[in-house]
């Protein structure tokens, strides 16, 4: 299944939503231990927490018909918090829930210190971008600014569909090289 990791998200989406079982593998590879711990944070039961992302994964594949307007990431998280949401509303969760925002309210340091380092990972993103080749920052800005699809990207810069899919494969090794570190140190100040 190597060739499903060099895919992007919204590659692998449009698979999904034509029957691929190994393009839904490869997502929900890439996004349930992420949205198991972004639930965990709101749903005190964690088998709780993993019963609502389940059920989002079983709702992504058994309905090829959604229509998501941005990213899929995206769409998942905001899938699992009104999952969430409904969850509180049917099991009578006030007070738990009450509970879990006065801790919330308390870590409000710690909450602004994600912001901060949403902003900086936001920042180096542009950066190691800014830093690709001519053409291989042209396409992935394309694609990734501008939502064009690689053949949409092939037909006007006048390129082959392959050399497209090429130069995005690469840029996307490359900023996965450059922000693999960053990304790892985020993550273990996040469980902190």
């Amino acid at each position: 299944m190597p060739v499903y990791k060099s895919l992007t998200d919204n590659e692998l989406f449009v698979l999904i939503q034509d029957g691929d079982k190994c393009a839904f593998e490869e997502i929900y590879e890439r996004f349930n231990g992420l949205l198991y711990i972004y639930a965990c944070k709101m749903v005190p039961d964690r088998e709780d927490a993993r019963d609502i992302v389940q059920e989002i994964f079983v709702y992504l594949w058994s309905n090829p018909d959604i229509k998501i307007k941005s990213q899929l990431s995206a769409y998942l998280y905001t899938a699992v918090r009104y999952k969430i949401f409904d969850w509180l509303d049917k099991n009578k969760s006030r007070t738990n829930y009450l509970q879990s925002l006065e801790s919330f309210a308390d870590r409000g340091d710690y909450v602004t210190d994600n912001y901060i380092r949403e902003r900086e990972f936001a920042s180096l993103i542009e950066k190691e971008v800014s830093l690709l080749p001519p053409k291989m920052r042209l396409i992935f800005e394309m694609s990734r600014q501008q939502h064009l699809s690689q053949k949409e990207i092939a037909e006007i810069l006048h390129l082959s569909d392959k050399t497209v899919k090429k130069q995005m494969s690469n840029a996307l090794k490359v900023l996965r090289l450059k922000l693999t570190s960053f990304l790892l140190l985020a993550v273990i100040l996040m469980l902190r």
